[in-house]
């Protein structure tokens, strides 16, 4: 067995099989089926009054954003918001908006500090990179896309994806905080895989099963010097009594580009099948983000991506979002 044939059966159970009925519940949805205000909470006047003071603490006791520890502050009508977003997430729908915090009030180290302490009440921030960085400034630094550069500090537009489908230990839930959106483009999308494998159930399936199969990724970099650059998995698979989806388009054609290797017939169709349903407009949910406004989504049941952009020429309007990965299994290291 040569050494890309033994990456790609590391992860493959034999006795796995794949989801013959479609998936229920409120996380099926569509753009039809889905209200206006699903997943929008509102920031409640109570819960703007308890921001209001946590911040003038901050500012009368400064200290740097990841010592800010959630059991050193009382917070209990945040605490309720939070707790009715963490519902949401879990058993709705599967996304959030926070809408949201007062950044003409607050500045840019204080709403980081907030937005910390109130994505604590749902998980736990763990590491985005091998290197350790638990909070990730989402950016363009005019850097083109490919191996060992992440699309978020691109311009580029995205394919809908999965945060850190090409490691090990993927965060439950992704958090992003706006600061300062685009001043043209960057249409934050959301889309739900369950629904989009339902379509796929009905409409091809004689390709789902390669689904649950393992796919060759790009581990972009993100490992050990002495690590394998590649790593295998199936796009979906049984975990924990649910459904784990891992996908990244983009991820999987470099890695078996990076492997020398072409994809089968089937292995392609299936992914290219399933890309090409979820770009379908009826699947899909966009937000234009707005300043203060916190979005957390289910990265284990939902994929997310945004159009490109053009950013204001002024660096001090430039879009900029804070992204935060949050779970509570495993230990906060990168790779769990």
């Amino acid at each position: 067995m040569g050494a890309i044939e033994r990456i790609l059966a590391e992860h493959h159970d034999e006795s796995a099989r794949f989801r013959e009925t479609p998936f229920e519940g409120p996380v099926v949805w569509s753009r039809e089926t889905l209200e206006p205000d699903d997943g929008i909470i509102a920031l409640d006047a109570a819960s703007r009054e308890e921001l209001d003071t946590l911040v003038e603490t901050l500012r009368r006791n400064p200290l740097p954003t990841p010592l800010l520890q959630l059991e050193d502050f009382d917070l209990p009508a945040c605490r309720a918001m939070m707790a009715r977003a963490a519902q949401v997430l879990a058993h709705g729908v599967g996304f959030v908006i926070i809408d949201k915090l007062p950044m003409d009030d607050y500045s840019v180290d204080e709403a980081r500090a907030v937005y910390w302490l109130l994505s604590q009440m749902v998980s736990r921030p763990v590491a985005q990179s091998w290197d350790g960085k638990v909070i990730y400034d989402v950016r363009d630094l005019g850097k083109p896309p490919g191996n060992g550069v992440r699309p978020d500090i691109t311009n580029a537009e995205q394919n809908f994806h999965t945060d850190n489908s090409y490691n090990l230990y993927p965060p439950d839930y992704v958090a992003l905080l706006c600061l300062r959106p685009a001043m043209e483009g960057g249409v934050s999308s959301i889309v739900s895989f369950y629904s989009v494998y339902n379509e796929m159930l009905a409409s091809h399936p004689d390709l789902v099963e390669r689904l649950y199969q393992p796919y060759l990724f790009d581990r972009q970099r993100e490992h050990a010097p002495d690590d394998a650059r590649l790593i295998s998995h199936p796009l979906f698979q049984e975990r924990d009594g649910g459904t784990l989806c891992r996908l990244s388009h983009r991820h999987v054609v470099t890695g078996y580009a990076m492997a020398g290797q072409e994809m089968d017939e089937l292995t392609r169709t299936a992914l290219y099948t399933l890309e090409s349903i979820m770009m379908e407009p009826r699947f899909a949910r966009e937000f234009f983000f707005e300043a203060g406004q916190i979005q957390i989504v289910d990265n284990t049941r939902l994929g997310h991506r945004r159009t490109g952009f053009v950013d204001f020429p002024e660096e001090h309007r430039k879009r900029h979002l804070v992204r935060l990965w949050l779970r509570n299994h495993g230990r906060r290291f990168y790779n769990g």
